[in-house]
């Protein structure tokens, strides 16, 4: 008896039900963002494969989830990683974690270099979570490319880009002079000054919005800027990034 083409299609598709899944590679999968990413992202089944980006071998302690060594810190002499969704965070390992250790954090300035590896290497869509002290940027560029490094991410090509602008707490440096102590301490009044929408907002909501952006956003060039964020962390996380996106 002849066998339907159609039926060996499907019979395919059902037994290899992640081929149609894309791949995700991670930059910088560490500190307290990057591990709530992964984990949601890993969690979603949205993917086929993830692949973190790690300066030695690691023991992978999540299902699906494994290392690409790099071999230098400079992005543009390593060989190509194929994915087709790509993610970079700039969160700092925290350095009791020996998992996080081993893993690769990206610096802002090799952003455009990075960016252009994973292109390189299949990406269509690109992910880049951008933390900011409060109240620096000028209102128009947090709503836009804030840099000469992001417009030349977005001039890469990508099917989609988002970007997104997450509050951040400024350093605290302690003084070692009394009387700069005391001058640091009557300043510190001005940190109440900052609008709520610029508050820091917590990572399980950040991880949490990026996931529903990967999911939602359709092609073109998406930037979030902090209140937005910040407004999508207070209730319907999905309303709000849908009305973003739309």
């Amino acid at each position: 008896m002849r066998t339907d083409p159609l039926q060996v299609l499907q019979a395919a598709s059902r037994a290899n039900p992640s081929a149609s899944k894309p791949r995700l590679l991670i930059a910088g999968a560490t500190g307290a963002l990057g591990n709530e990413v992964l984990r949601r992202l890993v969690g979603s089944g949205r993917f086929s494969a993830t692949e973190v980006l790690a300066k030695e071998p690691i023991t992978e302690g999540v299902r699906g989830v494994h290392a690409t060594v790099i071999l230098s810190d400079e992005p543009g002499e390593w060989p190509l990683a194929s994915a087709d969704v790509g993610v970079v965070l700039f969160d700092p390992p925290r350095l009791f974690h020996d998992r996080e250790r081993a893993l690769w954090t990206p610096a802002p300035q090799q952003l455009p270099t990075l960016a252009r590896w994973m292109r390189a290497g299949g990406v269509r869509t690109l992910a880049v979570v951008l933390p900011h002290a409060p109240g620096q940027l000028p209102e128009a560029l947090k709503r836009g490319l804030a840099s000469l490094d992001e417009q030349a991410v977005a001039a890469l090509g990508f099917e989609r880009l988002l970007i997104l602008r997450s509050a951040q707490k400024p350093a605290t440096p302690r003084a070692a002079h009394p009387l700069a102590r005391l001058a640091g301490w009557m300043l510190s009044i001005f940190k109440y000054m900052v609008p709520s929408s610029e508050q820091p907002v917590r990572t399980v909501k950040v991880a949490e919005f990026l996931a529903i952006a990967l999911r939602l956003a359709p092609a073109g060039i998406h930037v979030a800027a902090p209140e937005l964020v910040w407004q999508a962390a207070q209730g319907d996380m999905e309303q709000v990034a849908r009305r973003w996106l739309s």
